[in-house]
């Protein structure tokens, strides 16, 4: 199964891990990630830490845990671009209704290139449940 495709249809918990350029480390809850058609994997961001910790350190792991097994996948990103409030962004957005979301708040779209791609536990191959 294409790492797209996976998304799409697997359900589950994903975490957001960054660290600034002094190796202060944050991890936070995140929804699955979008894919751009040029193949760029993306997150819509907040003005929070995760956002921050990226303008100074491009490096960034999407951990994401599958509903009720322990299976699922590492993914190691480097941040490759992103834009403020973008069409893009808006066509994307799953929710239309953030929950106390402040309507002033910039958002972004940070687009990551895949550096490697793990299972959730081991580096096992066979453990892999996308290709």
């Amino acid at each position: 199964m294409k790492l797209k495709s996976y998304f799409e249809s697997a359900k589950g918990i994903g975490v957001l891990s960054t660290s600034d350029d002094e190796g202060h480390v944050n991890a936070a809850i995140y929804s699955r990630p979008h894919f751009t058609e040029s193949g760029k994997i993306a997150f819509i961001m907040n003005e929070r830490l995760s956002h921050a910790n990226l303008q100074s350190n491009p490096n960034a792991v999407f951990l994401f845990k599958e509903e009720g097994a322990y299976r699922g996948v590492r993914l190691y990103l480097k941040k490759s671009g992103e834009e403020t409030d973008s069409e893009l962004l808006k066509q994307l957005k799953r929710r239309k209704k953030y929950p106390n979301a402040d309507p002033q708040e910039h958002r972004y779209l940070v687009f990551f290139k895949l550096e490697k791609l793990l299972p959730l536990i081991g580096d096992n191959k066979e453990d892999y449940p996308v290709t």
